[in-house]
């Protein structure tokens, strides 16, 4: 099994219900350590990508994943819009030429898209970010790509419990970046949002891929 443009439509459009039933938890959050709304920003993000797909029909992964990067910078306030555009522009880059991808593939467009989000937030592992949710489920996945062949749908499954490893790590770890680093020894004990929304944004795409 290999990831076409039409289970990549399938994530994304997942994505506006996904964020709508969990945009209070993620408001919960977000208003123990940050400003209480990524939850509305992630909605109003995901919708936004969802309402773009109504009216336009990319034809590759890279114009898709080009399209939700550009949906997501314009719409979603906060850290979390330039950071998950960062990633789907540097993630649509590394699928350039692609029409379906295979394990090693989303090894390429993960790595990237974190690339991206670490040059843009300047974040590092154990600094409670979105940055300790992606490590582990990157890991997991290039794990999967070393059995040949890797079947994508369960790399995603392991990458999404991987990333929900990585958002409960991050409850005893103290911010280092953003404004939930202005709290101090208070940030220690909470669940960092961003790594959530990430764990949530990988458990969507595993769901996605099960049901392929």
């Amino acid at each position: 099994m290999k990831l076409t443009i039409d289970f990549f439509i399938a994530w994304l459009r997942s994505l506006r219900q996904c964020f709508s039933e969990n945009r209070d938890y993620l408001t919960r959050l977000d208003s123990a350590i940050g400003d209480a709304d990524h939850g509305i920003n992630m909605e109003r993000g995901f919708s936004a990508v969802y309402e773009q797909l109504e009216k336009q029909s990319p034809k590759t992964v890279e114009e898709l994943l080009k399209l939700t990067a550009m949906t997501l910078i314009r719409t979603v306030g906060g850290a979390s819009g330039p950071l998950y555009g960062t990633f789907f522009l540097r993630a649509s880059a590394a699928t350039s030429g692609k029409s379906e991808l295979a394990v090693e593939d989303l090894v390429t467009l993960f790595e990237a898209g974190l690339g991206g989000i670490i040059q843009r937030g300047k974040a590092e592992p154990g600094d409670k970010t979105m940055v300790d949710a992606w490590i582990p489920a990157i890991a997991a996945v290039k794990a999967c790509a070393a059995q040949s062949p890797g079947d994508p749908a369960e790399t995603l499954q392991k990458a999404a419990e991987a990333a929900e490893t990585g958002m409960r790590n991050t409850i005893p770890l103290q911010a280092r970046k953003g404004r939930a680093s202005y709290l101090g020894e208070r940030s220690v004990g909470h669940q960092d949002p961003g790594a959530t929304s990430t764990f949530l944004m990988l458990d969507a795409a595993a769901r996605v891929a099960e049901n392929s």
